[in-house]
C-alpha cells in the first residue's frame, strides 16, 4: 500500500509541469480569416483575423500593437457561419494580450471584452 501511494505521488508530480505549461482556453477557436479594421487610439490598422472565438481573436497586421493596449475592431461575420440569412457586422472592444512577429506580419492576440451588433 505504501509503495502504491508513493507511485501516485510521483506520477502527479510528473504530470503537473505538463499541465502548468498548457495555455487555458476560455472558448473554442474557429479558423476564420476575416478582414478587420483595428483602432488603437487615433490609429486605424487594416488587419485580418487568423482565428476567432467568443472571447478573443488573433489578428495579422502590418504594425505592432502594445500588450495591454485597449483596441476597437469591427468584423463582418459571414451569415453562412452564423446561420443567418445575411452577414452581421460586429463592433468589439478589447485589449491586446500578446503581440509578436511572424516572418512578415505582426500577430496580435486580443480579448473581446464587449461587443455590439450593428443594426442593418
Amino acid at each position: 500500500m505504501r509503495a502504491l501511494k508513493s507511485a501516485k505521488s510521483v506520477s502527479k508530480a510528473k504530470a503537473m509541469p505538463t499541465l502548468a505549461r498548457q495555455e487555458v482556453r476560455c472558448a473554442v477557436r474557429f479558423p476564420l480569416i476575416l478582414p478587420a479594421v483595428v483602432s488603437a487610439g487615433k490609429t486605424e490598422i487594416n488587419a485580418h483575423t487568423r482565428n476567432i472565438s467568443a472571447s478573443g481573436a488573433l489578428f495579422e497586421l502590418d504594425r505592432n500593437l502594445e500588450t495591454g493596449q485597449d483596441i476597437r475592431f469591427s468584423l463582418r461575420m459571414p451569415g453562412s457561419v452564423l446561420g443567418t440569412p445575411r452577414d452581421v457586422l460586429v463592433h468589439c472592444l478589447g485589449r491586446v494580450v500578446r503581440c509578436c512577429i511572424s516572418q512578415t506580419q505582426y500577430l496580435a492576440a486580443a480579448t473581446i471584452d464587449e461587443y455590439k451588433f450593428a443594426e442593418q
